[in-house]
């Protein structure tokens, strides 16, 4: 299958990570998928799809996360593109602006997000964040801290928010 006239081409990359492995999809010249192999809701490759690594924003990707996971970057750089509906577009803007080693409860990001009162409707737009680590969903916490809805799995979340330093509270497990 040959993309349509006028259509950026997916391309994608496999990629190490301390959690195991992730993919990452570009479609055109931005980021639009990232996340690790057997989560809940990961994009596996289509036959129309090329691996590209050296494809310049999944380079730029694989080089941001060796830096994350070093412990060097705090915040990614790079241009997405995330398929949702507004409101889960709305709710990922918003986790995006959560700082490195901070969380937040699922009813604050819904207030931010313009719909207080729908943390249940954030969190499901938060477990639909295509962007795994780069637009940072395992931030969001249930009220009082506890680690609740990863769908790269709690473990992963737990690793992350450690490895930023995050408050002990939104660590302990739920």
């Amino acid at each position: 299958m040959t993309p349509r006239k006028g259509a950026a081409m997916t391309r994608y990359a496999r990629l190490a990570s301390p959690l195991g492995p992730l993919i990452a999809i570009a479609e055109g010249e931005a980021l639009a998928a990232l996340d690790f192999t057997d989560a809940k809701y990961a994009r596996p490759p289509e036959p129309s799809w090329a691996e590209d690594p050296a494809w310049p924003v999944l380079r730029a990707c694989a080089a941001q996360l060796a830096e994350y996971f070093a412990g060097e970057r705090g915040r990614f750089d790079l241009p997405l593109a995330p398929r949702g509906t507004p409101f889960q577009k709305r709710v990922w803007a918003e986790i995006a602006k959560v700082p490195y080693g901070e969380t937040i409860p699922y009813a604050e990001l819904a207030r931010r997000a313009g719909a207080p009162g729908s943390a249940r409707a954030a969190g499901a737009a938060t477990g639909r964040n295509p962007l795994a680590i780069v637009v940072p969903c395992h931030r969001i916490v249930a009220t009082g801290g506890a680690l609740t809805g990863y769908a790269g799995g709690l473990a992963r979340k737990e690793f992350l928010l450690a490895l930023e330093g995050a408050p002990l509270a939104a660590r302990a497990a739920a």
